[in-house]
């Protein structure tokens, strides 16, 4: 469990909060409209909050990636519209009028900071910058879950100048993934997927200590595959990896945990929803086709798995689902585990687009807003976002 102050642990009643939210939305690229509202929306019990509680609060995001300078205007439409009333959005964080502006906040007044990434200071975490956004405020409040694991600014700098605490999103993630993954209802079925092996060893190697059983999907299973003698075709392979491969299937044989591999696969010549597709046994995979998706047998057998957990814990899809053609096996996991009576923690980012894509994400008992954050706090590693808040 969380052993940190949280909102509910401090006054915040006349006070300025500078309040740290993920607003990292996706925008239309024609229209700059906002395409999904999930992260504004999932922020709101902390907002709500401190306004009710009579709090003067100054939020603070970033949105895009450093250099793109992207605007957080429409957020604050957004979030106005959300509120029901009126947030003042401040572009320039040095000026007068935004000086006045702070200094004039009635109680239940909201301002929206722009980018905290318009300057490169954020992610370089300089203490002048943290130290000039800490001034908007006299509490600090990290509800940011999506950017825990960064030590930027906004995030990890602010905390050596204000008395820090984290909101209900934080608290609600750190809860889900805590008792998924270190105080689970047995069996504790993990299915890992995504692209890379590199970018999972970590977590693999983590689970295999907490899991009773680990389902491997996506491209990375080929590494597997072919570590195991298999024929991959021009399937994707990280053949670096190959003895970091042999070295974690040992490790699950020795844990005693059931380590399963596709048994079948889709393939194709090229990603396209247009491409002719067969489907083979995962080991011998033609010359010139690589494979995008787990095949009908391996549904069958990973839906099994599914049915009889207790805990369920989903980082990383089983195939190339952003196309219909490939889209099957990530599909039908999360129809799966919509079905399963057992708890379901989806760990964000590509696995959380995937159950909203195929409308499971209601059925769920938890889908992370933060998909780097939740692999890391899988993986068993340190937040700096929440490290630096205060303990209880």
């Amino acid at each position: 469990m969380i052993n940190k102050k949280s909102v509910e642990d401090i006054d915040v009643t006349s006070k300025r909060v500078l309040l740290r939210c993920d607003f990292n939305v996706p925008l239309d690229k024609e229209t700059g409209k906002i395409t999904s509202d999930k992260r504004i929306v999932e922020s709101l019990k902390t907002i709500n909050y401190l306004i009710d509680h009579k709090a003067k609060l100054v939020i603070c995001s970033h949105i895009g990636k450093t250099g793109k300078n992207v605007s957080l205007r429409p957020v604050a439409t957004r979030l106005s519209e959300l509120l029901s009333k009126e947030v003042t959005f401040v572009e320039d964080l040095d000026s007068e009028e935004t000086k006045n502006i702070i200094s004039n906040m009635k109680e239940g007044d909201v301002v929206l900071l722009e980018n905290t990434r318009m300057t490169e200071k954020e992610e370089a975490n300089d203490p002048e910058f943290a130290k000039k956004l800490a001034s908007f405020g006299e509490i600090f409040v990290n509800d940011a879950f999506g950017t825990a694991h960064r030590a930027h600014a906004s995030t990890e700098g602010v905390t050596h100048f204000l008395p820090s605490v984290c909101g209900f999103l934080i608290k609600k993630e750190i809860s889900a993934l805590d008792n998924g993954i270190n105080n689970p209802k047995r069996p504790l079925l993990a299915i890992v997927g995504g692209s890379k092996v590199s970018s999972k060893i970590d977590v693999l190697n983590s689970l295999l200590d907490k899991v009773d059983t680990l389902l491997i999907g996506g491209a990375m299973a080929y590494t597997f595959i072919k570590a195991q003698g298999g024929k991959i075709g021009s399937s994707l392979c990280e053949d670096d990896k190959i003895e970091v491969a042999k070295e974690i299937i040992k490790k699950a044989q020795e844990k005693g945990v059931r380590m399963l591999l596709p048994v079948d696969n889709v393939v194709a010549k090229e990603i396209s929803n247009d491409a002719e597709t067969k489907i083979t046994a995962i080991n011998d995979v033609p010359d010139g086709y690589m494979g995008l998706d787990i095949g009908p047998k391996t549904i069958e057998l990973y839906k099994a798995e599914i049915k009889v957990a207790k805990t369920i814990v989903w980082n990383g899809p089983v195939g190339v689902f952003e196309y219909d053609k490939f889209a099957t096996g990530t599909k039908e996991i999360a129809n799966a585990m919509a079905l399963s009576d057992a708890i379901t923690i989806i760990g964000g980012g590509d696995s959380a687009a995937a159950v909203e894509k195929f409308g499971c994400e209601d059925k769920m008992s938890h889908v992370s807003t933060g998909g780097g954050a939740s692999l890391e706090f899988m993986e068993g590693k340190k937040l700096p976002g929440i490290e630096a808040l205060m303990d209880k």
